[in-house]
């Protein structure tokens, strides 16, 4: 987890065409799910110390995946998450906001190292178990060997299982691996920050649609969405 003291004081505001990469790279992504099924999302977080607020926007967030998912075949997700001394932790596959929420709500974020290793070890062995039509992890640092989590990201891409890096801040370090990931898996990379709340609930609500419906369900949802969603839908064809 990044000391908070070492941050950049004031981080640039993500740029359109960074946005713009992350929703061109949704937008080429497969249909993953068969007619029927309830799209699954593995959503991964780091919930190391000063990681409190994201957590908590994140938490209210989840009901916004799941109501825009609803409508086009459902949703299960499963919460990932790290924090501590190597602590590791996974929810069922969960169908009912309220239950995730209640679940994340009691959870509070402790200082540790990141474990995204573990994560895409985890994100792996459950699509080699079922189909897992996209992860989603929200992070801002990367403190492991970059040369295993690389190994996974292709494995990840092999299986099919897209992985969607959100980066919250700047760091140089966190941003090459986050994107390394992104790009081997066949998923997409997006930054933002604290005043970019609004653009991450429509990017995580269209990511949920996507895993839920595909390509189709997301161009019919983002009609009257925000200009994010609206360049995604454009480029759907």
């Amino acid at each position: 987890m990044t000391d908070p003291d070492r941050r950049t004081p004031a981080p640039a505001r993500p740029d359109d065409s960074a946005v713009d990469a992350f929703l061109s790279r949704v937008a080429a992504m497969p249909q993953g799910k068969a007619a029927g099924q309830r799209g699954q999302l593995l959503f991964a977080l780091d919930a190391t110390a000063s990681r409190q607020p994201t957590w908590d926007r994140a938490s209210h967030l989840q009901a916004d995946m799941f109501s825009a998912a609803a409508g086009v075949g459902g949703l299960e997700v499963q919460l990932v998450f790290y924090r501590g001394f190597r602590e590791c932790k996974t929810t069922p596959w969960i169908s009912d906001p309220a239950d995730m929420i209640r679940r994340m709500t009691g959870v509070t974020c402790l200082g540790g190292q990141t474990q995204i290793y573990r994560v895409l070890s985890h994100a792996l062995k459950e699509g080699r178990a079922k189909p897992v039509n996209a992860v989603v992890f929200v992070g801002d640092a990367c403190e492991e060997d970059p040369d295993p989590i690389c190994h996974l990201r292709g494995e990840l891409g092999l299986l099919g299982v897209p992985v969607f890096m959100f980066q919250e801040g700047q760091d140089p370090v966190a941003r090459t691996v986050f994107q390394q990931v992104a790009k081997l898996s066949r998923g997409a990379w997006c930054p933002f920050d604290a005043s970019s709340a609004q653009t991450l609930k429509d990017l995580l609500s269209a990511v949920a649609v996507f895993a839920a419906g595909g390509r189709k369900a997301l161009q019919h949802w983002g009609k009257g969405r925000s200009a994010e969603v609206l360049r995604l839908t454009h480029q759907l064809g």
